[in-house]
């Protein structure tokens, strides 16, 4: 293993160990056993180096999501969506500290242009990833790029977000998925009912 798999070994570990804003390049270079030059070589900062981090966690849950989710290729896409939301609210527990450290990014990305734009790269990602599995219920009609897929993994992507920032305030409080899924079943029907003008 090289050096740069050694610190993103490392700072995976660190992220669940001490979070993102308690972590120093002292840290970074011990658990590594590598060098600080080396911090500079493959990632060009601390930050960088941990943003990386961060985004290997992600895309990997992202996968594991969408390896859940599309199990079944005959399940219509509210029961992908429901199947989702249940397994992030059931795997949650397990990934606090990784949450936690993305949320102490996040409060750092406000005064780093550097670190928001990498995060924001880290969300388009996950957009285009669940826009990718949106399109398979096309059945090959549309393209990921679509809009109606870039929307329905918009809000498929705001709720999972959602429901991991209620849950880190408080698990007995957030919504579990038959919830979510009844809510958008009624916010439907409400629509219908909406009078048109």
């Amino acid at each position: 293993m090289g050096h740069r798999e050694q610190l993103l070994v490392a700072a995976r570990r660190l992220l669940e160990d001490k979070g993102y804003a308690h972590i120093t390049t002292r840290d970074l270079v011990a658990a590594s056993d590598t060098n600080l030059a080396s911090i500079g070589y493959h990632f060009g900062s601390k930050a960088g180096l941990l943003n990386e981090a961060l985004g290997t966690v992600f895309e990997e849950w992202t996968t594991q999501l969408a390896e859940v989710a599309m199990a079944d290729p005959d399940a219509s896409p509210i029961a992908r969506a429901h199947l989702t939301w249940a397994t992030v609210l059931r795997n949650l527990a397990d990934r606090r500290a990784l949450l936690l450290s993305f949320v102490e990014a996040l409060a750092q990305a406000e005064r780093d242009p550097h670190l928001r734009e990498q995060l924001a790269d880290l969300q388009d990602r996950t957009r285009v990833r669940i826009a990718e599995l949106v399109a398979t219920s096309y059945r090959g009609e549309v393209r990921a790029d679509d809009p109606r897929c870039t929307a329905v993994a918009s809000f498929v992507l705001a709720v999972c977000d959602g429901l991991a920032l209620q849950w880190l305030l408080d698990p007995t409080r957030t919504p579990d998925a038959e919830h979510l899924l009844r809510g958008l079943d009624d916010l439907l029907t409400l629509s219908e009912r909406a009078p048109t003008d």
